[in-house]
């Protein structure tokens, strides 16, 4: 193999790219935007100027990519903490305990982290990145053979779609003949606004703060230190809840979430930008898995594969697994990529889509387990105010280092149970556990 494409130029093109170039001698990225050569938001990456944060999980899948990645990253002052003992906590309104851990969580914004990767992709051998040129079409004889762009028709033996949530290779590939994408969408309507805030050593405020929504609170706020010495604060709303972006209005938003910390900053917080708002209508997973007929030479990663609730925090993390698992394949068993990429976002897309379908007005498939794993889970997020081993428990699970079977093991659930001795037999029945008695 000689030539691959990457459609889009942003963190899941890039990270796709640097798979590929094990395997072949030139990677291109086209991008219709212009890519900076600096650390700046850029118009085709709208989500640029919102918070991020790089979970746990994700910061050992760019090392794995880019061995010294993480130095790399705190060199460019990429402020760094445990994710259970500096960050706050509030699940369903409870306050989780916090506790010493071995989860990082580093404070990178989006710029950034773009930026220090793509210095990265730049120095190694075989990759261009065309920007300013847009991609229209795939080259198709019995299998793909290359794309189509706004400024001539480039070969190539793969092409992978990494243009994100905007992807057009749905309609692409439906028009050369292989049917619908299979698509599933959990419908959340978030709407969110970020600002960014000087960060004030002596001012006291936690490392991050994340309150997270419940049915009863379609509010969220979280706050972020980040590089730059700033704080970032994103308040979101969901199913018509959108936060303000005047002071007044940010502050008596914030003042409604379930902890003080947010509002107790923005009292004092002095800030260096606009707020930014972005709305996000619903997560989509496309499942070219389900083809009958699946595309020789095309692969799909990214938000262009499956894009997640941002809330959560989950996009980059799934983005540089793809890659990893793109990295295993492409030489040996590229036939297997959509098949075992499926496999991969089943944890993160459940994690997150469950989380929304507690939400009665969103819409989604349900199951009938719902309705009970919820009412344990609930019990469960309630129990982390006092028992810091069930908070680690979670936050492995977001961080995504264990499956969200990792809070249903028997040991767990008794812990559970042992928190909240309003639990009823008929409620353990339902859950599957099966003690007359709580112990």
């Amino acid at each position: 193999m000689s030539h691959a494409v990457v459609i889009g130029a942003s963190i899941g093109g890039m990270l796709a790219a640097r798979a590929l170039t094990s395997t072949f001698g030139q990677v291109t990225l086209i991008d219709r935007d212009t890519v900076p050569d600096r650390a700046v938001p850029r118009r085709g990456v709208p989500q640029s100027r919102q918070a991020h944060v790089l979970l746990a999980r994700g910061s050992t899948a760019l090392e794995e990519l880019f061995p010294g990645f993480v130095d790399e990253m705190l060199a460019a002052g990429v402020p760094a903490g445990d994710a259970h003992a500096d960050c706050h906590w509030y699940l369903d309104g409870h306050p989780m305990r916090r506790a010493p851990s071995t989860l990082p969580v580093f404070g990178v914004s989006r710029p950034l982290l773009e930026h220090l990767v793509r210095q990265r992709l730049r120095a190694l051998p075989g990759v261009r990145i065309l920007d300013g040129e847009d991609v229209t079409a795939l080259l198709h004889d019995k299998r793909v053979r290359g794309v189509r762009t706004t400024r001539s028709e480039m070969l190539a033996d793969l092409v992978v779609d990494a243009s994100g949530r905007a992807t057009r290779a749905p309609r692409w590939l439906r028009s050369l003949g292989y049917g619908e994408i299979p698509v599933t969408t959990v419908r959340s309507e978030v709407v969110y606004t970020t600002r960014h805030y000087r960060y004030d050593p002596g001012a006291g405020a936690p490392f991050a703060v994340v309150m997270a929504p419940y049915p009863g609170m379609q509010r969220t706020g979280v706050t972020i230190r980040q590089d730059g010495d700033r704080v970032v604060v994103l308040l979101a709303g969901m199913l018509g809840e959108e936060p303000p972006t005047d002071d007044a209005g940010m502050l008596a938003f914030a003042e409604s979430l379930p902890g003080p910390e947010i509002a107790a900053f923005l009292r004092t917080a002095e800030p260096l930008d606009a707020p930014a708002r972005m709305r996000y209508p619903a997560s989509v997973r496309h499942h070219y898995e389900r083809l009958r007929r699946r595309p020789v030479g095309f692969l799909a990663l990214g938000d262009a594969l499956c894009s997640f609730n941002p809330i959560y925090g989950q996009g980059v993390t799934v983005a540089a697994l793809e890659a990893l698992l793109l990295a295993a394949l492409i030489g040996t068993a590229p036939e297997r990529y959509f098949r075992e990429a499926a496999r991969l976002v089943d944890n993160p897309w459940a994690l997150a889509s469950a989380t929304d379908l507690r939400f009665p007005q969103v819409e989604g498939r349900r199951r009938p387990t719902d309705r009970p794993l919820n009412a344990y889970l609930a019990r469960y997020r309630a129990a982390t105010v006092h028992d810091a081993t069930l908070g680690a428990a979670f936050l492995r699970v977001s961080n995504m280092l264990a499956p969200p079977a990792h809070l249903l093991a028997p040991s767990t659930i008794l812990r559970v149970l042992r928190a909240d001795s309003t639990i009823n037999i008929d409620d353990q029945e339902l859950l599957g556990v099966r003690h007359t008695t709580v112990p």
